[in-house]
């Protein structure tokens, strides 16, 4: 048999609760050694438990270390979005739907003074891109749910038209059938009595 599948929900047991996260946190942390060890990476893993218990594990000599190096990405991160953010007045901040953004990255490209963009401008004009992109392929995908279910609807009514007709066509037959037999009926001979049979015999 195969394992079965577990419902990824709250535990309500608490003994079950507290095995379930003492083995899956053994787990955790051995998928984050063997992910630093066969990819060269660096892996910190920080885990609080429910009574506020603290487990670690850090692929380097230093947890604090790993930490440190995340907290200043994070921080370039916030300086590089606030930037892009405050340049409100670019001159691509009101290019909205993809056919806009279109002919203004063509208009760009075509234009002798490409180089002369700030990175501002590029990265502003890439995020608008990005978003115009989503949203154009969640318009897409919205489009094919709605065909298929509308495809689905269309073969629900075809299969009752279907039955209906053999419904009709079952009738029909019946009808013609008794109807059929019926007229034999009525066109069988009649049988003569006696006298009847010695008048048709003296008429010969």
């Amino acid at each position: 048999m195969g394992r079965r599948k577990v419902e990824i929900k709250r535990i309500e047991d608490n003994s079950s609760r507290q095995a379930t996260f003492s083995k899956r946190r053994s787990g955790l942390m051995k998928k984050a050694k063997q992910l630093s060890i066969l990819c060269d990476v660096d892996v910190a893993v920080l885990v609080f438990s429910s009574r506020g218990r603290f487990f670690e594990f850090s692929s380097t000599n230093s947890l604090t270390g790993v930490i440190h190096r995340y907290t200043n990405h994070m921080k370039a991160e916030d300086k590089v979005s606030a930037e892009v953010d405050d340049t409100e007045e670019s001159k691509y901040a009101s290019f909205m739907t993809m056919e806009e953004l279109l002919q203004t990255v063509e208009k760009q490209l075509k234009e002798p003074d490409v180089d002369d963009l700030s990175i501002t401008d590029l990265v502003h004009l890439e995020n608008q891109v990005e978003t115009a992109l989503t949203q154009t392929r969640f318009r897409k995908t919205h489009l094919l749910i709605e065909s298929i279910k509308n495809l689905r609807e269309k073969e629900k009514l075809l299969i009752e038209e279907n039955k209906l007709l053999e419904d009709e066509i079952c009738t029909i037959n019946n009808t013609e059938e008794n109807e059929m037999t019926m007229n034999l009926n009525n066109i069988a001979p009649t049988r003569m009595d006696c006298g009847q049979q010695k008048e048709a015999l003296n008429f010969l």
